[in-house]
């Protein structure tokens, strides 16, 4: 039982830590939270699910159609909604931010209607049992594809001139433009990575759900910026570790517990670590200088 739960857990962490990429990565560079970026994941699954439905894409395709297409999304809404704020209060783009929101779930909802959609792919119901721990085909996807996608985004951002150049551009905006570093097109390039991981993520989840609808993002988004904040705000290992940590602590709080206080006990924890480490569990001081 317990086995069954940690990767049941684990399952839904590694979703978690897919779309808290989008926010740390935002937050590192520009020091804003993007708030349409659960609108983002949810958009995400309703391009997979229309290129498998009107196009009968296979699976693969979609992936690599909508992560394209909310990519290109992404850099969109960067360059419309918070470029032009880029010097206003911090506030502002969080205004903006919450426009943006609601603008991606009006539009799903005039697009595809208000309803749930079941996903069009037999994809997932084969299950496979390990001793006492039983794993479902999307279970193995979405751990299989969701720790390939985290380690080639940490070497990305580890060992390529693209990478260390966002990474610059993350400790200060002014030096990296000094440097000789388009900081705009950095900008841009993490808001389009964190984009086309949400997609994903949002495919994974409307399979393992057979369910997509236009609201879908509100609590996912949520979730994914708690397990941010849980592993440090701004920092890629660190919403890896919150997004799991999450997911498990949610699993076994709704089975040991109550399913009705799974939010409650995860909301409770990150109370917790704020209170005593408020930069998240890998997460650094930041030291501003007057």
């Amino acid at each position: 039982m317990l086995l069954q739960q940690l990767t049941n857990g684990l399952t839904i962490g590694m979703i978690y830590a897919l779309i808290a990429l989008g926010y740390t990565m935002v937050y590192g560079i520009l020091k804003i939270v993007n708030f349409a970026h659960g609108d983002i994941f949810m958009i995400g699954s309703f391009l997979g699910l229309f290129f498998m439905q009107e196009f009968r894409l296979p699976l693969y395709l979609a992936f690599l159609l909508a992560a394209a297409a909310t990519a290109i999304i992404g850099i969109l809404i960067e360059r419309l909604a918070y470029r032009p704020l880029r010097m206003a209060d911090r506030i502002v783009p969080l205004i903006s931010a919450l426009g943006v929101s609601t603008l991606l779930v009006s539009l799903a909802q005039k697009l595809w209607g208000t309803e749930m959609h079941p996903f069009p792919t037999a994809f997932g119901s084969r299950t496979y049992t390990f001793g006492n721990v039983t794993f479902s085909e999307i279970q193995i996807l979405i751990l299989v594809l969701s720790f390939v996608l985290m380690l080639a985004l940490q070497l990305f951002v580890t060992r390529t001139k693209t990478g260390i150049a966002m990474r610059a551009t993350s400790m200060s905006l002014t030096h990296a433009a000094l440097m000789g570093i388009n900081t705009n097109r950095m900008i841009s390039l993490a808001f389009a990575i964190g984009s086309a991981l949400a997609s994903c993520a949002g495919i994974m989840v409307g399979i393992y759900y057979n369910a997509v609808y236009p609201t879908m993002g509100y609590m996912a988004g949520i979730n994914a910026f708690t397990a941010a904040v849980l592993g440090g705000i701004g920092n890629i290992p660190g919403a890896m570790l919150g997004g799991v940590l999450l997911g498990l602590v949610e699993t076994l709080g709704g089975a040991y517990i109550s399913t009705q206080y799974k939010s409650v006990i995860s909301f409770s924890i990150l109370i917790i670590v704020l209170l005593v480490k408020p930069s998240g569990i890998l997460g650094s001081k930041e030291i501003n200088k007057v």
